[in-house]
């Protein structure tokens, strides 16, 4: 029993240890790319893309409410054809970057999840979305890498054991969804809320 007794440990060590202040402000900023029709698009390799596509799935059906818009989440590791097509033709580093070019408007929301913080094709794919005025997200664990430098919100995991930092990972999707599904307008009242938010959902 050791050697689970030590994960488990640890584990809670180091989830005792995230930002949970942090974790409240991509709430509220999911919150309002959904009020605003704002995209959300989530991207990862490998474990982390399972993650990403977990994360879609949960916010786009499970956050459903009569009283709010749908999320307009989208996958960037979901469609292989145009992901191989990208990787075969112009560099696996492009990826993820050429779908964002695509699609990406000011104001949409991209959520990077790497846990070396190094991806080459998450790193570019944020680059090019900051130039386009999107607000960028990271989770990521180790040092952060490259991409917990440039995001406009990072949620750093401090932890060197891959599994524990991909269990975290996608213990926040779903921290992040349950939060919304169970407090729908959670965020939405926060005082730098602006005027067409709180008209739009409190009336105001």
């Amino acid at each position: 029993m050791e050697p689970i007794q030590r994960y488990l440990s640890t584990l809670q060590q180091t989830m005792d240890k995230l930002p949970q202040p942090l974790i409240a402000e991509v709430i509220y900023t999911l919150q309002r790319a959904r009020i605003q029709g704002n995209q959300v698009f989530i991207m990862g390799n490998g474990g982390s893309a399972s993650t990403a596509s977990h994360f879609v799935c949960d916010l786009a059906k499970n956050t459903r409410n009569p009283s709010l818009p749908h999320f307009r989440a989208i996958g960037l590791a979901d469609n292989m054809e145009i992901f191989s097509a990208y990787a075969n033709d112009e560099g696996y580093e492009n990826v993820f970057s050429q779908q964002l070019i695509n699609l990406i408007k000011p104001e949409d929301v991209v959520i990077a999840i790497s846990a070396s913080g190094n991806s080459k094709n998450v790193v570019k794919a944020v680059e090019e979305a900051r130039k386009y005025g999107a607000l960028t997200i990271g989770f990521t664990g180790f040092s952060g890498g490259r991409l917990g430098e440039i995001v406009d919100l990072h949620i750093h995991v401090e932890s060197d054991i891959i599994e524990h930092v991909e269990d975290i990972h996608l213990m926040l999707e779903h921290m992040i969804v349950r939060t919304i599904k169970d407090q729908p307008f959670i965020g939405l009242s926060l005082p730098q809320a602006d005027a067409k938010l709180s008209a739009e959902v409190l009336g105001d």
